[in-house]
């Protein structure tokens, strides 16, 4: 498959790129600073250079996709505004894009508290809310979407074992490399289209944890 990741450097997404690369997809990361581009091509992607945030649309990169997977974020320290923009904003553009060019399947990394914005107190609410939103406008999108809701994200190697929630409000610790290897199954796993969850680690392989779904 031809599979796009906006967000292309982003932690979760280089390690996202090299595992779809290394089963032989064409992983493109779409990236706006071409000083990025080698640690894209390091780990055997394609870099796309485009502004997510301030491009009008995005079609030109999403255009020959298969799959897109929106692993962007505007990062700590923004502000409010940013997050509009970065993660709301550039999820709907994402959508639109895929939309406007026949791509159906669309893998969206969100948050755990997308669920209750409120309840990340003042810190996150910003944060939790933009997530929210565009959880929704990809849920109404028509897209064959999969939503992914990662617990606190630590550097801790992957164990390939995890644990995948439908019912919202839970808290637990995740491995960026289990997030990427989630992602990568989800892509390959049709159980997963329609379907919104969180995602910890735990004691089931991921696989059977998203065949489960």
């Amino acid at each position: 498959m031809d599979i796009l990741v906006a967000g292309g450097h982003g932690q979760i997404a280089l390690r996202l790129l090299k595992l779809l690369a290394g089963q032989g997809h064409t992983a493109r990361g779409l990236i706006r600073s071409p000083d990025q581009a080698g640690d894209l091509t390091a780990v055997g992607a394609v870099p796309v250079i485009g502004d997510l945030e301030n491009d009008e649309t995005l079609d030109a990169y999403v255009q020959g996709a298969d799959a897109v997977v929106f692993a962007a974020g505007a990062g700590p320290g923004s502000g409010a505004a940013r997050k509009r923009t970065v993660d709301l904003g550039g999820a709907v553009k994402l959508a639109d894009a895929a939309r406007s060019t026949g791509v159906r399947r669309y893998v969206l990394v969100s948050s755990i508290g997308a669920h209750d914005p409120a309840s990340g107190g003042e810190s996150m609410s910003a944060y939790l809310q933009a997530k929210a939103e565009a959880d929704e406008y990809v849920q109404a999108s028509g897209l064959d979407y999969t939503i992914v809701r990662p617990g606190s994200l630590t550097d801790d190697p992957g164990t390939g074992l995890v644990k995948v929630s439908t019912t919202f409000g839970n808290r637990g610790p995740v491995a960026r490399d289990d997030v990427a290897a989630v992602l990568a199954a989800t892509l390959a796993t049709p159980a997963t289209i329609g379907k919104t969850f969180e995602l910890f680690t735990g004691d089931t392989p991921v696989a059977e944890a998203l065949f489960k779904l």
